[in-house]
């Protein structure tokens, strides 16, 4: 069977059709590792979409690949990139880099004096996050935004976060400075080595 094409790009008001995909295969994935997820509604990601907030990776024959999105907070004084997900069948593909460069791409486009951040357990997206400039920081480093938190009540581990007031948990939060990265350094999501597309079998990508 001819593997196929996979193309990564900004989610639109038509990918709406993919939000239940998304959040089964989300919530599937938390409860395969062990670890807690902020669970997300299907209208909070439609809503995503319709506002461009979200990218997504879909073969040329339509099926789903993956999933991430970001959120604005503080007056654009902080970006979260959230939500990395890829269908089972299409992991270890390089789908899940690719999906993390365009959305901090996007973020650093849109809002380049922002701070981004990313709150994770997974030890596949620290790496992600380390190649592209984030470093660890503690909760206090990042949003203090309520609404942002008002999201981790979902989650399995809401009691230790609760019980550590916020400062911590079992996720890790790590962050991007715009201020502590020259643009020259800035070259791991430059239009030109960035492709809209690749070959499943491209592992290298």
């Amino acid at each position: 069977m001819e593997n196929p094409m996979i193309f990564v790009r900004i989610a639109t008001i038509n990918d709406i059709k993919y939000v239940d995909e998304i959040i089964q295969e989300t919530e599937s994935s938390a409860i395969a590792r062990g670890s807690g997820i902020s669970k997300r509604t299907p209208e909070s990601l439609a809503q995503k979409m319709r506002d461009e907030k979200a990218v997504i990776a879909i073969t040329s024959s339509g099926e789903w690949v993956g999933f991430a999105y970001f959120e604005i907070w503080e007056n654009e004084k902080f970006i979260s990139n959230s939500g990395l997900i890829v269908a089972p069948k299409f992991r270890k593909s390089g789908v899940a880099r690719a999906i993390k460069d365009r959305i901090f791409r996007i973020s650093r486009r849109r809002y380049p004096e922002a701070k981004i951040f990313s709150i994770t357990s997974g030890m596949a997206i620290m790496k992600m996050n380390t190649r592209l400039g984030f470093e660890p920081v503690s909760f206090a480093e990042i949003t203090h935004d309520p609404n942002f938190w008002e999201g981790c009540k979902s989650c399995v581990n809401y009691e230790v976060l609760e019980g550590k007031k916020k400062c911590n948990c079992l996720c890790t939060a790590m962050l991007f400075d715009p201020e502590q990265h020259q643009p020259e350094a800035e070259h791991t999501f430059s239009t030109a080595s960035y492709p809209h597309y690749f070959s499943k079998i491209n592992p290298s990508f």
